[in-house]
C-alpha cells in the first residue's frame, strides 16, 4: 500500500538501493578468485570455527593447567601440556592478528597486506617457539613460569 503512494521515480531509487551485507568472519578471504596465501590464517570457515574452539580451549584449560599440583603433573607430564598450551596461544594469537591485519591493513594499503601477514606469521613462529622452549627447558616449565609472576622476590643474604 504504502508502495503505492510513492512516486515512480521513488519506486525506482528505492528498487535500486542495495543493503550492504553484512560480512561474516568466514567471509575474511580475499574478494579476488585466487587462492588465499598460506599465511592468510583467517581465511574460511575452518579457521574461524578452530579460533573460537581454540579460545574456549584455553580458557578452559590453562587455569586448570596451572592450578593442578606439581605432584600431580611433573616431569614429562607438564612438559606434554606446556607444549600443547604453548602451541595453541602462538595458533590462537596468529589465527587473531591475522584477522586484525585482514580488518585494518588494507585501510593504509592494500600493497601491505603479504608483509603485514609475513609479520604476523613470524611472531606467531616466535611465539611458538619461545612458549616451547620454556615449557621444555624452563624451570618449572610454563606453569613454573606463570607461577613465577606472583612469588615474592627471594632476597638473598649475603
Amino acid at each position: 500500500m504504502l508502495r503505492s503512494m510513492r512516486s515512480p521515480a521513488l519506486r525506482r531509487a528505492a528498487d535500486n538501493l542495495a543493503l550492504p551485507a553484512r560480512r561474516a568472519l568466514s567471509d575474511a578471504a580475499p574478494a579476488s578468485k585466487q587462492q588465499p596465501s598460506a599465511l592468510a590464517g583467517d581465511s574460511g570457515r575452518k579457521a574461524t570455527h578452530l579460533h573460537h574452539h581454540m579460545t574456549t580451549l584455553l580458557a578452559a584449560s590453562f587455569p586448570l593447567y596451572c592450578l593442578t599440583p606439581d605432584s600431580y603433573s611433573d616431569g614429562m607430564m607438564d612438559k606434554a601440556l606446556g607444549v600443547v598450551v604453548g602451541s595453541t596461544v602462538a595458533a590462537h594469537g596468529w589465527i587473531g592478528l591475522n584477522y586484525v591485519a585482514t580488518d585494518y591493513v588494507p585501510k593504509i594499503s592494500k600493497g601491505l597486506m603479504g608483509p603485514a601477514r609475513a609479520v604476523v606469521a613470524g611472531l606467531g613462529l616466535v611465539t611458538f617457539l619461545g612458549l616451547n622452549k620454556v615449557a621444555l627447558n624452563g624451570k618449572g616449565g610454563l606453569r613454573g613460569t606463570v607461577k613465577g609472576l606472583w612469588r615474592p622476590v627471594e632476597k638473598k643474604e649475603g
